[in-house]
């Protein structure tokens, strides 16, 4: 069941984009859609609102810090890919294995081992390879876009890790503080740009902004189940499903080719994740010979 989560969620986040890029040609912005759809995912959700709160006491500092870093990733992560490459986009929102790998460190206290310098070695290379531009000369993000998606990988890296260290919260409250946390980063943005596309917006946008609402309610209880009972690296790994997803999507919807450099940072960034899994699996390893019960 953890696993059929984390791929579903990796399915519904591959393909999200493209939704949400119909609904900005309609005239509906980014953040207005965001917002929208979230609070849609809230009222879909709300039969798991009487054990919210009845946690909302004990949710302490780490439920706040799950709030602000789950809503920034799902924000940041729409922004970016409305308005960049998909795949370019993706694969720095993908550079999550050295951002998990640290905060497990930091956090959990997975101590950091031959393993984990691999991740980061490996992740890092294929960013640069990726990003260099000979006449720029650093290897930064390109665009706004670029460096929102990577920042928005940061949130989704330390999100995953809190989720994992807030044992004390249920999944349901888990999914709730996301869905809260994005609409809540999301709303100040469209009160400061002050135009509301909402207002024309059609039945069929509409019907659009409800179901997605409905598909991120059940995505983020999938996903929150799956990575509160699954170490944070190997729930890393198997998200990369999305960048199968997505690389796909985004060569017959949106036309996108990804050139040599982006396969060769792609190859670095997915071999950094499976080399991530490999990390849980010598400390499980490690654990069972310390403690075979």
């Amino acid at each position: 069941m953890p696993i059929a989560g984390i791929l579903s969620g990796a399915l519904v986040w591959g393909l999200i984009w493209y939704p949400y890029r119909m609904l900005q040609a309609a005239g509906i912005t980014g953040p207005e859609s965001t917002l929208v759809t979230y609070l849609f995912a809230m009222l879909a959700g709300a039969f798991m609102l009487p054990r919210v709160l009845r946690e909302l006491p004990k949710a302490g500092w780490w439920g706040g810090l799950l709030v602000l870093s789950a809503g920034w990733a799902n924000f940041g992560y729409v922004l970016a890919m409305l308005h960049g490459e998909v795949m370019r986009v993706l694969l720095l929102f993908y550079l999550a294995p050295v951002w998990t790998v640290l905060f497990s460190y930091w956090i959990l206290g997975e101590r950091l081992n031959r393993y984990g310098y691999s991740v980061i070695a490996l992740s890092l290379c294929g960013a640069f390879i990726m990003l260099w531009e000979p006449k720029l000369g650093m290897p930064f993000p390109r665009n706004p876009s670029e460096w929102i998606g990577m920042s928005a990988g940061v949130g989704f890296a330390l999100s995953n890790v809190v989720s994992r260290r807030a044992m004390h919260l249920s999944v349901e409250a888990k999914s709730v503080s996301i869905w809260f946390g994005t609409a809540a980063l999301t709303a100040p943005l469209i009160w400061w740009q002050g135009d509301w596309g909402l207002w024309h917006a059609d039945a069929i946008s509409w019907t659009e902004l409800g179901l997605l609402g409905v598909a991120l309610c059940a995505c983020s209880f999938a996903v929150q189940y799956g990575v509160s009972h699954m170490p944070a690296n190997r729930a890393t790994l198997l998200f990369l499903f999305e960048l199968v997803v997505a690389a796909i999507a985004s060569y017959f919807l949106a036309g996108e080719e990804p050139g040599l450099r982006e396969w060769t940072g792609a190859v670095l960034i997915v071999s950094a994740s499976l080399l991530s899994g490999r990390l849980y699996a010598e400390e499980d390893q490690d654990r069972k010979s310390i403690d075979p019960e």
